[in-house]
Protein backbone atom coordinates (compact mmCIF):
# COMPACT_ATOMS: atom_id res chain seq x y z
CA UNK A 1 0.00 0.00 0.00
CA UNK A 2 1.53 3.22 -1.06
CA UNK A 3 1.76 6.48 0.93
CA UNK A 4 -0.68 8.17 -1.76
CA UNK A 5 -3.53 5.49 -1.26
CA UNK A 6 -2.86 5.28 2.68
CA UNK A 7 -3.85 8.96 3.13
CA UNK A 8 -6.93 8.17 0.31
CA UNK A 9 -8.12 5.28 2.70
CA UNK A 10 -7.71 7.95 5.72
CA UNK A 11 -9.84 10.44 4.00
CA UNK A 12 -12.82 7.88 3.79
CA UNK A 13 -12.16 7.08 7.37
CA UNK A 14 -12.59 10.44 8.27
CA UNK A 15 -16.07 10.85 6.40
CA UNK A 16 -17.17 7.57 7.52
CA UNK A 17 -16.78 8.52 11.21
CA UNK A 18 -17.69 12.20 10.70
CA UNK A 19 -21.01 11.11 9.13
CA UNK A 20 -21.32 8.24 12.12
CA UNK A 21 -20.62 11.04 14.46
CA UNK A 22 -23.44 13.50 12.90
CA UNK A 23 -26.12 10.22 12.85
CA UNK A 24 -25.07 9.63 16.85
CA UNK A 25 -26.15 13.05 17.39
CA UNK A 26 -28.97 13.00 15.27
CA UNK A 27 -30.21 9.60 17.56
CA UNK A 28 -29.55 11.35 20.94
CA UNK A 29 -31.17 14.04 19.91
CA UNK A 30 -34.54 12.18 19.20
CA UNK A 31 -33.76 9.57 22.32
CA UNK A 32 -34.01 12.84 24.67
CA UNK A 33 -37.30 14.25 22.94
CA UNK A 34 -38.75 10.69 23.34
CA UNK A 35 -37.80 10.46 27.25
CA UNK A 36 -38.66 14.77 26.97
CA UNK A 37 -35.46 15.01 28.92
CA UNK A 38 -33.77 18.81 28.31
CA UNK A 39 -30.99 18.83 26.17
CA UNK A 40 -27.78 20.34 27.24
CA UNK A 41 -24.57 19.30 25.03
CA UNK A 42 -23.88 16.10 23.10
CA UNK A 43 -22.40 13.38 25.33
CA UNK A 44 -18.20 13.14 25.05
CA UNK A 45 -17.96 9.92 23.07
CA UNK A 46 -19.79 11.95 19.73
CA UNK A 47 -17.63 15.18 20.40
CA UNK A 48 -14.41 13.53 20.39
CA UNK A 49 -15.64 11.60 17.47
CA UNK A 50 -16.49 14.63 15.35
CA UNK A 51 -13.34 16.38 16.26
CA UNK A 52 -10.98 13.77 15.92
CA UNK A 53 -12.81 12.67 12.21
CA UNK A 54 -12.43 17.04 11.71
CA UNK A 55 -8.62 16.18 12.17
CA UNK A 56 -8.20 13.33 10.35
CA UNK A 57 -10.27 15.03 7.10
CA UNK A 58 -8.07 17.58 7.40
CA UNK A 59 -4.49 15.99 7.62
CA UNK A 60 -5.87 13.64 4.84
CA UNK A 61 -7.41 16.61 2.72
CA UNK A 62 -3.86 17.98 2.44
CA UNK A 63 -1.65 14.96 2.17
CA UNK A 64 -4.02 13.71 -1.05
CA UNK A 65 -4.06 17.63 -2.76
CA UNK A 66 -0.42 18.07 -2.96
CA UNK A 67 1.78 20.73 -3.41
CA UNK A 68 0.47 23.86 -3.12
CA UNK A 69 1.47 27.01 -4.96
CA UNK A 70 2.47 30.76 -3.60
CA UNK A 71 -0.48 32.91 -3.47
CA UNK A 72 1.47 35.89 -4.47
CA UNK A 73 1.29 36.57 -7.93
CA UNK A 74 4.87 38.61 -8.11
CA UNK A 75 6.55 34.89 -7.29
CA UNK A 76 5.31 33.26 -10.38
CA UNK A 77 5.65 36.48 -12.29
CA UNK A 78 9.34 36.77 -11.43
CA UNK A 79 11.19 34.34 -13.87
CA UNK A 80 9.13 35.93 -16.71
CA UNK A 81 10.56 39.44 -19.15
CA UNK A 82 8.20 42.66 -19.60
CA UNK A 83 7.54 41.17 -23.21
CA UNK A 84 6.20 37.78 -22.26
CA UNK A 85 3.99 39.13 -19.54
CA UNK A 86 2.64 41.61 -21.97
CA UNK A 87 2.27 38.84 -25.20
CA UNK A 88 -1.19 37.54 -24.79
CA UNK A 89 -2.23 35.87 -28.54
CA UNK A 90 -5.77 35.54 -27.75
CA UNK A 91 -6.01 39.21 -27.76
CA UNK A 92 -4.40 40.20 -31.54
CA UNK A 93 -7.19 41.31 -33.59
CA UNK A 94 -5.63 41.93 -37.17
CA UNK A 95 -9.41 42.83 -38.74
CA UNK A 96 -10.90 45.96 -37.47
CA UNK A 97 -12.28 48.86 -38.19
CA UNK A 98 -9.20 51.33 -36.50
CA UNK A 99 -7.41 50.97 -40.53
CA UNK A 100 -10.12 53.09 -41.53
CA UNK A 101 -8.80 55.87 -39.49
CA UNK A 102 -5.05 55.79 -41.33
CA UNK A 103 -4.78 58.36 -44.07
CA UNK A 104 -2.92 55.69 -46.28
CA UNK A 105 -6.01 53.45 -45.78
CA UNK A 106 -6.93 52.62 -49.81
CA UNK A 107 -10.53 50.48 -49.75
CA UNK A 108 -9.67 48.80 -52.78
CA UNK A 109 -6.62 47.30 -52.21
CA UNK A 110 -8.88 45.54 -48.99
CA UNK A 111 -11.61 44.49 -51.70
CA UNK A 112 -8.78 42.40 -53.82
CA UNK A 113 -7.49 40.90 -50.95
CA UNK A 114 -10.92 39.27 -50.30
Amino acid sequence: MTVKSLHKFLLIIGFVSLIHAAYSAAQHRTYLRITEQDFYSLPFDIQLQAVVSLILLVYSILQVVGDFREIRAAVDLQAKSWETLSNIPSFYTFNHRGKCLSVHYDDNLEATVD
